[in-house]
């Protein structure tokens, strides 16, 4: 049994994550609000990670940050409030995480951190100015890290194109936005939170013991292809 601490894992993404990983490890849930189950494996802590102080864990062999922003505004519209605050979500909520619990993860079972982008960072697409900077720093900070701590902690992130989660909800609205986001993709389909939940789950893995610094695009084809 592992040690798991998931950030922001009350909601979407993490939430998938969270919910597939309790049933074989020990999970420490960090985010303002608590996630709508109770388990044995789950201990829960109602915290904002960019205002308050993380709680001390003492063993830790995996981190997940899961955090993020859709902001999606023309360039005119944005604010530099706009750009700095998603910076802080995205970016340095990460930074700060990993800084803290690093000690622990070196100490750990084959450990690994997973972080997460998003397709916008390799594919120009209108209104994700910020959005856009943000998730490339994850995947500057990815390659780094990688590279700083290949001999004791692996570090991943994954990629996803637009994922069917409250965050998203906007986006996805009626059917006929959903009918357009399918066309889109030359997949012809978007992500459900459980997908990307399986891939982070591989990650973590000691199947996954021979990647690091990687970014790992689920995209159904929109970043891949032209067809």
């Amino acid at each position: 049994m592992k040690n798991i601490v998931i950030i922001g894992g009350s909601k979407g993404i993490g939430n998938a994550i969270l919910l597939q990983q309790l049933e074989t490890n020990c999970v420490y849930n960090i985010s303002r609000n608590p996630p709508e189950i109770s388990h044995p494996n789950l201990k829960h802590y109602s915290i904002d990670v960019l205002q308050d102080t993380l709680p001390e864990i003492e063993s830790i062999d995996t981190l997940i940050y899961c955090p993020g922003s859709i902001n999606l505004k023309p360039i005119t519209n944005l604010s530099i409030d706009d750009f700095r605050n998603d910076f802080e979500i995205n970016v340095i909520g990460a930074v700060k995480c990993i800084q803290q619990y690093l000690p622990q993860l070196k100490k750990g079972i084959h450990p690994s951190v997973l972080l997460f982008s998003t397709v916008a960072a390799k594919l120009g697409m209108p209104f994700h100015a910020s959005i856009a900077v943000s998730k490339s720093g994850i995947e500057g900070l990815v390659k780094s890290l990688g590279a700083e701590l290949a001999s004791s902690v692996r570090i991943n992130a994954i990629a996803p194109t637009i994922t069917e989660t409250s965050l998203s909800a906007n986006i996805l609205r009626n059917d006929r936005m959903k009918e357009n986001m399918v066309e889109r993709h030359p997949m012809k389909g978007y992500l459900k939170a459980n997908e990307v939940a399986e891939m982070a789950d591989f990650l973590i893995s000691e199947k996954a013991k021979s990647i690091s610094g990687q970014i790992f695009e689920m995209d159904y084809g929109i970043v891949t292809f032209k067809i």
